[in-house]
């Protein structure tokens, strides 16, 4: 292998290593996916989600606002809630995403 084809590949193998430590854990990409149709409180993404606890919610919302993907806008009450929304680079997702789902569906038969 070339030095050339040999940057190129630790480059390719850094950026992808870097995006799936952030969109690869489990739900993630549904957080995103649910973010990408409208900001929304914890309680309605939670409501969203079956299955997913309160603590793991809380736990990717955590690791996307220190990713810079969502922000979170404390609402003032009573009761006081937290809204969250896709930074731009949040929704900058939104082709890469679709794309993946729908090569999925092409390719490993997920359905529509």
């Amino acid at each position: 292998m070339d030095e050339d084809c040999r940057s190129a590949a630790i480059r390719c193998d850094e950026a992808l290593t870097s995006v799936f430590s952030v969109l690869g854990k489990r739900w993630t990409g549904v957080v995103i996916g649910v973010l990408l149709e409208r900001p929304a409180r914890f309680a309605e993404i939670a409501r969203a989600i079956p299955g997913i606890t309160e603590s793991m919610l809380s736990a990717r919302l955590t690791e996307l606002k220190a990713a810079g993907l969502v922000t979170r806008e404390v609402i003032e009450g009573p009761p006081i809630a937290s809204l969250y929304r896709l930074t731009p680079s949040g929704e900058a997702l939104r082709p890469a995403l679709e794309a993946l789902g729908d090569w999925a569906q092409a390719h490993l038969g997920v359905p529509v």
